[in-house]
């Protein structure tokens, strides 16, 4: 179910004058794709980026496929019409060692990339390794050094968890370090 992490913070209304960051408009969700927790991470660009909103979206195991599902998609509904993301951020997963895992995650991952292409949201995928290279400067990072970097960028005063929802604040950090030089690539392309 989707509800805001206790305590996370809301999106504000930039003060007049304040730096933005021109390269990515509005805010961008980060999504670790997931079927039993889907980590969601909710950034606002800028010089400094600031942490808006973080949490993961849940479902029972104990429902069946099709209401677990559904479930996903009402909560990323809501997540969407609190947001309104202009780039949303997805982790690729091409490979899993569980079927079972990498099923349900492809299944989250396709109603994210649907609703996201939908609603008009710049659409990216990256790998995990295109993340931890980004974020911590190692593609090969463990779960606690991405969550140590995603705290300090943000300034938080502890680990961001559960690491569902740090994963999916890396995710949108990573966006906005690669962002710029895609577009400057794609317009370099367009001549």
């Amino acid at each position: 179910m989707f509800a805001p992490r206790p305590g996370t913070p809301r999106a504000a209304t930039p003060k007049a004058g304040a730096a933005s960051d021109e390269s990515v408009d509005g805010v961008v969700l980060g999504i670790d794709p997931g079927l039993t927790r889907c980590g969601y991470a909710i950034v606002q660009p800028g010089t400094t980026p600031r942490l808006v909103s973080l949490g993961v979206l849940t479902s029972s195991h104990h429902d069946d496929l099709p209401q677990r599902l559904a479930q996903l998609h009402a909560d990323l509904e809501r997540l969407f019409d609190e947001f309104s993301p202009s780039a949303v951020a997805v982790e690729r997963v091409f490979f899993q060692h569980n079927t079972r895992t990498a099923m349900s995650v492809g299944q989250a991952s396709g109603i994210v990339l649907a609703m996201a292409a939908t609603r008009g949201c710049r659409v990216v995928q990256y790998t995990p390794s295109q993340v931890k290279a980004a974020v911590a400067g190692d593609g090969a990072a463990d779960k606690i050094a991405m969550q140590r970097m995603v705290q300090l960028r943000f300034g938080l005063r502890t680990l961001p968890t559960p690491a569902d929802a740090a994963d999916a604040a890396a995710l949108a950090l990573c966006h906005l370090a690669t962002e710029p030089f895609a577009r400057s690539v794609a317009g370099a392309m367009a001549r």
